[in-house]
């Protein structure tokens, strides 16, 4: 896998861009030991960038935007570094969810909320319920999630429906899977970006990732703007998806698509 350099041409009116981009936004804490600061500091930067971010997708016409902000491994670090991330999450979502609703952005939470303590619970919910109708851009915040865990979740919603009489277990496809997944209701992500440089996808939609565009860069999470975030669009744009098949039939599809629609 290779990091990719955020020096590329800006996008472009017509270029192909993704209907749904999931990101790990990794760097924080290196961005604020870097200038001296407690990591914190690095993880409220970092939701500046988000606040941007969205406002881009939403301009561009991205539908579904997932943020990676709190992995079911988070809980090893530090407990006030956990304490803090947890504050961070709670006013974050009192400060910005009727921005999101004034704006058409519907916002969804995966990940196991029970683990998380009520008032954030109770905020998730209001923020969920306030722009449940909205269809601008959606933004999905992936906390205390682990992609193993909503594999398993799924496994046992099914193996309950077999228990249940409602279902046989040959009756079980990948479709029925991903219908039972955290994501069910939203496209399969077509970009995946990871700043900070490092090069794995740290247990994040283990399932939903299986054909897409992988994007690393060494920019650290505080540090991605628009000319970053339009480095990675321009990448995706140049990229031939395949799905199995050849490049010959890719193109060969590409070419009869065009002539349908001329």
């Amino acid at each position: 896998m290779s990091k990719h350099s955020d020096s590329v041409h800006p996008v472009s009116g017509d270029q192909k861009l993704p209907r749904h981009v999931a990101i790990i936004m990794d760097g924080n804490g290196r961005w604020a030991k870097k200038r001296m600061m407690p990591r914190v500091a690095g993880h409220r930067a970092g939701v500046e960038v988000v606040r941007r971010l969205v406002e881009l997708c939403r301009s561009k016409g991205i539908e579904v935007l997932t943020l990676f902000a709190f992995s079911s491994e988070n809980w090893r670090r530090p407990e006030q570094e956990v304490s803090l991330l947890m504050e961070l999450f709670v006013s974050a979502l009192k400060r910005e969810a009727s921005k999101l609703h004034k704006n058409g952005v519907r916002l969804k939470v995966i990940g196991d909320c029970t683990a998380l303590n009520s008032k954030l619970q109770h905020q998730i919910e209001d923020a969920e319920r306030l722009t449940a109708g909205n269809n601008k851009l959606t933004l999905v915040i992936a906390a205390n999630y682990g992609g193993r865990w909503d594999i398993t979740e799924a496994a046992r919603q099914l193996a309950r429906q077999v228990e249940a009489g409602g279902l046989k277990a040959d009756q079980i496809d990948e479709a029925r899977l991903a219908g039972c997944l955290s994501l069910a209701d939203c496209p399969e992500p077509d970009l995946f970006i990871r700043t900070g440089g490092e090069q794995r996808i740290s247990n994040f939609l283990l399932w939903q990732l299986a054909y897409t565009e992988l994007y690393i860069t060494d920019t650290l999470w505080p540090d991605f703007n628009e000319s970053a975030f339009d480095s990675a669009l321009s990448s995706f744009a140049n990229r031939q998806r395949r799905f199995g098949r050849t490049g010959e039939q890719v193109a060969q599809s590409d070419t009869t698509q065009a002539e349908k629609g001329a």
